[in-house]
């Protein structure tokens, strides 16, 4: 009884949005393998199996083009399963895709490993989480206001 009253809060304060999308794989569309999941797997679409030999790097093709509402981004994160089995990630993680863009959405994956690795055509290579954004207009200052931290940068805050 109390499980099903936590599920019932937790759908209750789910904002369900339309994004546009062309799907020009062979594939479903990305989708959420479980009700609460951050993010939808993202598929290769290649003709051709490609082979990423260790500190290798390639944009993998996902035949996916979205349009995004002004405010959210789309960021392509690595599989945790992918990184933590087989050493492959995404290089430049997250990758963001800005809702002006209109092109055709690529997966930059990396080879950490020291064996190749094989992607096939509808591998899960990525996953898609999409993202609220703010944008900023700058003021300049001539004096920040003062925190305990400071400047203290890497490793200040102890181990």
């Amino acid at each position: 009884m109390k499980t099903e009253v936590i599920y019932y809060i937790c759908l209750q304060q789910y904002k369900i949005m339309e994004v546009q999308i062309i799907n020009r794989s062979k594939h479903e569309l990305p989708s959420y393998e479980t009700l609460l999941s951050a993010g939808m797997d993202i598929k290769a679409n290649i003709s051709e199996t490609v082979t990423l030999n260790p500190l290798e790097r390639v944009i993998v093709k996902t035949g996916l083009f979205i349009s995004l509402p002004k405010g959210l981004e789309a960021q392509v994160r690595p599989r945790s399963g992918l990184a933590a089995k087989k050493g492959i990630t995404v290089l430049n993680s997250p990758g963001t895709i800005d809702a002006d863009y209109r092109g055709e959405i690529g997966v930059i994956l990396i080879n950490l490993s020291q064996d190749r690795f094989t992607i096939n055509n509808g591998e899960r290579i990525a996953q898609l989480v999409i993202a609220k954004h703010e944008q900023v207009k700058w003021k300049e200052v001539t004096i920040l206001d003062k925190t305990d931290r400071g400047d203290g940068g890497f490793g200040s805050t102890g181990v």
